[in-house]
């Protein structure tokens, strides 16, 4: 492990604001680590010491039972984190986080990031507005399971994963349909059949990896 440059943190969201020596000050404490894709950064269960801050790369936040059936809470990228919660809590790590391809963190322990809090309040409004919207999106997750069909939570999901790239509406996050069935809660039979359906009426293509969400998926009445 090495140490991180402030160029590093300045990026992250969680420290905007900060004045320029306290960044430094953080960087000075902070290491880098990368990890390979697949392999597992944190294991649901465990000690937690440490607070991750994503640089490049995106991971996959997860749970699972002791018969290996997974249901994957969120997709983070550059400039998320994780976490925050059993640094605050001091409880076990509440997730499993595997890395969807060679990732790369600034990971700050609870020691240093405690100091941090204590000098910078600031800091705490942003992890209660990203704790705020994780929660949103998990009672979104929860409304989506009890209210939809396979369909709606398929379409939905993709909506929602979507961002721009050149003009087009693209998932393009290397994503397997048993990752797609472990976010919506359906078996990879099913949402390979979703998927056929879903390309045959319009609403997506696939060009290699990526898979195209149509601006008609957005104005229907899917989500």
């Amino acid at each position: 492990m090495t140490q991180v440059s402030p160029i590093l943190l300045r990026n992250v969201p969680l420290f905007a604001g900060l004045e320029n020596e306290e960044i430094d000050k953080l960087a000075a404490v902070a290491t880098v680590r990368t990890f390979a894709k697949h392999a597992v950064v944190i294991r649901e269960g465990e000690h937690a010491d440490s607070i991750y801050l994503i640089n490049s790369g995106k991971v996959k936040v997860l749970i699972g039972d002791s018969e290996g059936h997974e249901v994957i809470l969120s997709i983070l990228g550059p400039g998320d984190y994780f976490g925050e919660m059993s640094l605050i809590d001091s409880q076990p790590r509440s997730a499993t986080v595997v890395s969807m391809e060679p990732v790369h963190f600034a990971v700050i322990t609870k020691s240093d990031f405690d100091r941090c809090l204590a000098h910078n309040p600031r800091i705490v409004t942003h992890i209660m507005v990203e704790l705020a919207k994780r929660l949103r999106s998990a009672n979104s997750k929860i409304e989506g399971l009890a209210l939809m069909d396979v369909h709606g939570r398929v379409a939905r999901t993709l909506i929602q994963l979507a961002e721009l790239h050149n003009g087009e509406m693209v998932v393009d996050q290397s994503l397997s349909q048993q990752d797609i069935a472990n976010m919506v809660g359906a078996s990879r039979e099913m949402v390979s059949r979703t998927l056929r359906d879903l390309s045959a009426n319009g609403f997506i293509h696939v060009e290699g990896k990526k898979i195209v969400v149509s601006h008609r998926t957005f104005s229907s009445k899917l989500d």
